[in-house]
């Protein structure tokens, strides 16, 4: 993998990815957060190689984005639109794999008005493969305990710290209540009451439905409601990729339980008071952690190639 991979292959590839990220985040900016979710989703399954992005077909009807893991996640069309402005531009040169990490890459500067940046290695190929079952085994669930946590991201070769820092990402983007559920009867000193009074609120309008992973998200009225006192804090911008996610989780505001389980233990809750305090920080290392997040590689041995579509696999 290097840095400027395509510059005689695919010349300005990076500029189009760019265009057309901006493009969706001006519209809205949900689609740059479902990116940012994309780049963790895709690269701790099979490293990064768009496995996430294969739709099921008759052959393969459990694929990556059925997993219940990965619900919600989104962005698909973009990258779709992305990738043919891509093909028309340099047939069957730049991958699926590339695509997703320059998109995500970009969400991640625009969301933080540029304060997360980093240069994007390229190179990778497109997987074959991709299972519900790889999924539900490799990614971190929002229940999971503070060892499960530890355990599940040691196995990719991520620290604590790096857990907490990649935790950070929940400073935007939504979650479903089915994912949240435990929150709703969690005790005082593991959710402010209100807040908790806020999500069971919401969880109580509908089957699964959404809510901001940032409090700093919420609708006025629903925090009027519930915690008048944070009303000042509510963002004009939504979706604003910084540190806030810290000051959430000390405040015990914040939403998965995985969140609140970074305050447990000794080394990762000196980290969440460290990333609070300093926002610069923060923006620093959670480039970092992306980029070492993007060279999680294939399984040893595997097959790749450049998909003409990202959804499908090309037919040899």
């Amino acid at each position: 993998l290097k840095v400027g991979y395509y510059d005689k292959s695919c010349r300005g590839v990076e500029n189009v990815v760019k265009w057309h990220v901006a493009r969706a985040i001006k519209a809205n900016r949900k689609s740059g957060a479902a990116l940012v979710r994309l780049i963790f989703h895709d690269c701790f399954v099979r490293g990064c190689d768009a496995s996430v992005l294969l739709d099921p077909t008759p052959e393969n009807p459990h694929t990556e984005k059925t997993a219940p893991i990965n619900i919600g996640l989104a962005a698909f069309d973009l990258l779709d639109d992305i990738k043919a402005a891509v093909e028309d531009r340099c047939p069957g040169v730049v991958s699926c794999a590339d695509i997703l990490i320059f998109a995500a890459r970009d969400a991640a500067s625009l969301l933080s008005n540029g304060h997360v940046h980093f240069d994007a290695l390229a190179g990778r190929l497109d997987g074959v493969h991709s299972h519900a079952a790889e999924a539900q085994q490799d990614l971190p669930d929002s229940t999971f305990t503070i060892a499960e946590l530890i355990q599940n991201f040691k196995r990719k070769n991520f620290t604590i710290e790096e857990l907490v820092i990649l935790s950070g990402a929940h400073a935007v983007g939504v979650g479903h209540c089915s994912s949240l559920r435990a929150r709703l009867t969690a005790p005082a000193d593991q959710i402010l009451p209100a807040y908790r009074g806020l999500l069971a609120g919401k969880c109580a309008k509908g089957p699964d439905p959404i809510v901001p992973n940032n409090i700093r998200d919420e609708d006025a009225g629903a925090v009027a409601a519930t915690i008048p006192g944070f009303l000042p804090k509510l963002r004009k911008v939504k979706d604003f990729l910084d540190n806030s996610y810290y000051h959430n989780n000390l405040a015990r505001i914040v939403t998965f339980n995985s969140d609140w389980q970074l305050l447990t233990e000794k080394e990762a809750r000196g980290h969440v008071h460290e990333y609070a305090d300093n926002g610069t920080l923060w923006d620093e290392d959670f480039s970092d952690s992306l980029v070492k997040l993007s060279k999680l590689p294939m399984p040893h041995g595997s097959k790749g190639e450049i998909r003409k579509m990202c959804r499908f696999v090309n037919h040899h």
